[in-house]
């Protein structure tokens, strides 16, 4: 074994083959996840914790027909391997059958992307607390606003293998940057993040700039009555709304009535027009600026994926289970979702803009009606009067009521695609700022 703590491709594939050699079960299926993170998180214009985590956690599927159960441990030892094949085992024989169960894939080809950089695994403590002290410096020095922030770097491997020949194995790194800065008077607030596997993409003096130059600028806010108004959402908004799309695009809740796309009469909508022609949304793992995992939790293989091609829905996801009981060619389940932008800054959008709505980000979305995706949150971060082109004032937070669908056919231009930092979906996002017409803000909120 090697001494570094994220397991080569050797010393993960052996570990699948000692638990396979154990398996007394009619299936068995392991996934091993090694890696080590650091972080710095700082509030109130300090420092307040600074750590690392190192660790491996393993985990045995065992199966005897369709009955299947999970042991995970963080012990790689001989001894733990067997201990958590023998328990998978015993807890199999008790489970339920399992009426959607699918057979094991066997041995995959998949695509070779470089998702891992030196330049993220080699990070130390002090590069971490140099990139934080851009915004501490930046918020120390502008006196009248207090910075909060936390920043986590990684690296590390993740493998998956069964008794039928199927191994997949992939390295990566990931830096993760989100920075809130609030006004010492109470009254505004800015936000900006970035986020990507390559450290020297990730620039931490212009997250500082944006975050402080926002919040100063969101002091004293003003009412607006509420109602529908021309919108720009910047690109971390857009992905807050517009990646909720993915969870309805389920061939099976499709063909079951159960979603967006239902056809009325029957069947689904997939060819026919449902947004803008602007519209394009995809998957694809060797996208540079995706750069996802090539594979799915099965071990499917991912290549491009075209869900939404010139406002046309091109096509549902669909599970190995439900592909075979429809007649169809499974998916697999997406890691990435991209949509496709214009060649326009967010300044730009707002230089065209006679009278609109900034918008930093979206926060709290809930579900209000899934037959149109329909979903109500709040504004945060940074809401702003835009008029004759420039922006004017700044604006109380509203609530919403909007469906990433209605926005999306209401376009009036497209900002660059940019990496978002995170959304409640999670995953490797891609999205546009957009400009859009009637966006119904509903109500106000007391909140900054």
């Amino acid at each position: 074994m090697s001494t570094s703590p994220i397991l080569t491709r050797d010393e993960a594939e052996a570990i699948v083959q000692k638990a396979i050699k154990i398996s007394k079960a009619d299936a068995v299926d392991v996934q091993i996840n090694s890696y080590t993170r650091g972080n710095i998180r700082f509030a109130d214009n300090q420092v307040s914790t600074s750590g690392s985590t190192t660790d491996a956690q393993l985990g045995i599927q065992s199966a005897f027909g369709p009955k299947h159960a999970v042991v995970t441990t963080n012990d790689l030892s001989d001894e733990s391997i067997k201990r958590a094949v023998e328990q998978s085992e015993r807890i199999a024989r008790l489970a339920p059958d399992d009426p959607e169960s699918m057979p094991q894939l066997g041995a995959q080809q998949y695509s070779a992307i470089t998702s891992w950089f030196d330049s993220t695994a080699n990070l130390t403590a002090d590069d971490r607390a140099k990139a934080a002290l851009y915004a501490l410096d930046k918020a120390r020095k502008a006196g009248d606003v207090k910075a909060a922030g936390y920043l986590v770097t990684g690296a590390g491997a993740l493998a998956i293998g069964n008794s039928t020949g199927m191994f997949a194995y992939r390295r990566n790194t990931s830096a993760n940057y989100t920075l809130t800065v609030r006004t010492t008077d109470g009254t505004g607030s800015g936000w900006a993040a970035a986020d990507h596997p390559d450290w020297t993409q990730l620039d931490a003096e212009n997250v500082a700039s944006r975050a402080v130059d926002k919040a100063r600028a969101s002091r004293t806010p003003v009412a607006l009555e509420p109602g529908r108004y021309t919108v720009i959402l910047e690109a971390q908004a857009v992905g807050d709304l517009v990646q909720l799309i993915s969870n309805y695009a389920d061939a099976r809740s499709a063909d079951e009535g159960r979603s967006p796309f239902v056809k009325q009469g029957g069947g689904n909508k997939v060819g026919e027009k449902i947004v803008d022609p602007r519209v394009t949304i995809f998957s694809d793992p060797a996208d540079p600026q995706l750069l996802g995992q090539p594979w799915d939790f099965e071990g499917m293989p991912l290549g491009r994926q075209v869900w939404i091609e010139n406002g046309v829905l091109k096509q549902l996801i669909y599970s190995r289970f439900w592909a075979k009981k429809q007649g169809k060619t499974a998916t697999g389940g997406p890691t990435t979702f991209k949509m496709a932008g214009g060649s326009e800054s967010v300044d730009d959008l707002i230089k065209g803009t006679t009278r609109g709505i900034l918008v930093t980000r979206l926060w709290y979305l809930r579900e209000v009606d899934p037959r149109t995706i329909l979903y109500t949150g709040l504004t945060r971060d940074g809401t702003f009067l835009i008029e004759n082109g420039k922006i004017t004032k700044s604006l109380r937070n509203f609530r919403f009521n909007e469906s990433p669908l209605f926005v999306l056919n209401n376009i009036e231009a497209l900002g660059k695609a940019e990496r978002l930092a995170g959304t409640e979906q999670g995953g490797d996002v891609v999205m546009p700022s957009i400009k859009a017409k009637d966006f119904n803000f509903t109500s106000l909120s007391e909140a900054v």
